[in-house]
C-alpha cells in the first residue's frame, strides 16, 4: 500500500487539528493564474432586462418546457428557506409560486413559454468580482462496452460503492471546524484516507463489481464524466451513474500529458487523448493512475444521467455550476459560443456540479450522449457569460 498523504484519527474534538487544501482543474487542461483569481472572486449580480440578452428572441423555448416541468417538481418538494446553500439566496417559496402558476397555465408552445418567463422573472447578469466573463467547458454521457460476466475480453471491473467506505464531516466533531466532507475507511481503529486509484486498480477493492468493461480508457473517461451508457454484450443497455468517490484529488489526464510533453497544448482534446492512450497501453495505465481520484458507480433506471440537483440531466439544457455560489435548480440564460465558434445562447438550468467547476461565472454545459456529444464536449473551452433569472419582486440576497 502506498503511503497516504494525510490521516485523521477518531479523537476528542478538542485535540482534532487539521489543515485542509484542495484545488481541482478541468479534465483536459490546467487552470491559469487568471482562472484561480476568478475562482476566489465573490459573486455579484446586476439587474438588467430581457432586451439586453443576446439571442433571447431566437431560442426554442418549447424545448425547455419539459425541463422546467421536472425542475419545478423538484423545487415544489423543497422545504428549505432558500433553493440551496449558495452565496446567491433565492427564496424557495418565490420559485414555488412561479411553478404553481406554470402548472396551472398548461403552457405548451415556445411563444407562451417565452411570455411566461418574461412575466415571472427578472434577469441579472452574474459577475465574478467585477468580471462578467467566465469560462464554459462541457461534458457528455460516455459509452462503455461491457459484460455481466468476466472474460478474456471483458476483464476490467466497474465497481459499485465499496462496503468499507466511510464518510464523515469535520463539523460533526467541532462546530468551529469547516463543513468539510472526508472519505476514508477504518483501519486499526483509525480513520484513514481511502485507497488511491493505483491501489484500487492494482489490488482490487472491497466493492461489488457491477459489470466488466473491455477498455480501461473508456472506463477512465466514464469516471471523468461521471456516468455512461453501458452496451452489454447480450445487446441490452444499462445506464451507469455516479455513486461516490474515494476522496482523493482529481487531476485531469490532459494536464498530466501536457506536463510530460506527450501532447502539445493545441492538440489537447478528448479525441487526441483517447487515441494516444489506446496506442500506448502500458504508458497509459501509469498516466491514468496519476489521477488519484476514483469514481464508484451504480446502475440507474433514470431517463438520463442523474445530476446533483436530483433529476436526470437534459442534453442542451442542463449545466453544472459552482453551487457554493449559484443555487441548484435556478434558471439561467447562457451567452457563449460552441467549439465551432457559433453562438450558444439559450435557456439552461443549473442542475449539476463538478470538481473543476469553481467560480461565480463558470459552467460545464451538458451535450448529451453519443458520438456528436463527444465531438463537441471534447473541444469546448469558451469564454462567455450568463444571467440568473430571479423571480420578480423577490428579494435578491448575496452573501
Amino acid at each position: 500500500m502506498q503511503k497516504q498523504t494525510f490521516g485523521l484519527w477518531f479523537q476528542p474534538k478538542s485535540t482534532l487539528k487539521i489543515v485542509l487544501s484542495a484545488f481541482f482543474c478541468f479534465a483536459v487542461i490546467s487552470c491559469s493564474h487568471e482562472e484561480k483569481e476568478q475562482t476566489s472572486a465573490p459573486v455579484k449580480l446586476s439587474k438588467t432586462s430581457f432586451n439586453a440578452l443576446e439571442g433571447w428572441n431566437s431560442d426554442d423555448f418549447g424545448q425547455a418546457i419539459p425541463v422546467f416541468t421536472k425542475n419545478c417538481a423538484k423545487i415544489l418538494q423543497n422545504s428549505k428557506t432558500y433553493l440551496s446553500d449558495s452565496s446567491v439566496k433565492i427564496k424557495t417559496s418565490d420559485y414555488q409560486k412561479i411553478c404553481r402558476k406554470f402548472s396551472a397555465q398548461n403552457i405548451t408552445t415556445s411563444k407562451k413559454m417565452k411570455s411566461f418567463l418574461e412575466s415571472e422573472f427578472t434577469p441579472y447578469i452574474v459577475y465574478a468580482g467585477n468580471n462578467p466573463i467566465g469560462k464554459f467547458t462541457s461534458y457528455y454521457e460516455a459509452t462503455v462496452h461491457a459484460s455481466l460476466e468476466k472474460s478474456e475480453r471483458y476483464k476490467y471491473p466497474i465497481y459499485g460503492k465499496p462496503k468499507d467506505l466511510v464518510e464523515m464531516n469535520l463539523r460533526d466533531f467541532d462546530s468551529d471546524l469547516p463543513n468539510t466532507r472526508l472519505v476514508g475507511h477504518v483501519i486499526g481503529g483509525k480513520f484513514v484516507p481511502y485507497y488511491k486509484r493505483a491501489e484500487i486498480e492494482n489490488n482490487g477493492v472491497n466493492a461489488p463489481v457491477l459489470m466488466w468493461g473491455d477498455d480501461p480508457v473508456d472506463i477512465h473517461f466514464m469516471q471523468i464524466q461521471g456516468s455512461a451508457i453501458a452496451k452489454i454484450d447480450d445487446g441490452s443497455e444499462l445506464r451507469i451513474g455516479y455513486a461516490d468517490n474515494n476522496g482523493h484529488k482529481f487531476k485531469g489526464i490532459g494536464s498530466i500529458m501536457l506536463e510530460k510533453k506527450l501532447l502539445k497544448s493545441g492538440e489537447v482534446s478528448m479525441e487526441n487523448i483517447r487515441k494516444w492512450l489506446r496506442e500506448h497501453p502500458k504508458e497509459a495505465e501509469k498516466l491514468m493512475q496519476q489521477n488519484e481520484r476514483f469514481i464508484f458507480q451504480r446502475i440507474s433506471d433514470a431517463d438520463g444521467p442523474m445530476g446533483a440537483f436530483g433529476i436526470p440531466l437534459t442534453a442542451g439544457r442542463s449545466m453544472a455550476v459552482d453551487n457554493s455560489m449559484i443555487p441548484l435548480g435556478s434558471v439561467l440564460w447562457l451567452d457563449t459560443v460552441d467549439p465551432d465558434k457559433k453562438p450558444l445562447q439559450k435557456l439552461i438550468f443549473a442542475q449539476d456540479i463538478g470538481a473543476a467547476i469553481k467560480g461565480a461565472v463558470r459552467g460545464d454545459y451538458f451535450w448529451g450522449h453519443g458520438d456528436k456529444a463527444l465531438y463537441y464536449a471534447g473541444r469546448m473551452n469558451s469564454a462567455g457569460k450568463y444571467y440568473l433569472l430571479i423571480p420578480k419582486n423577490s428579494e435578491v440576497k448575496v452573501e
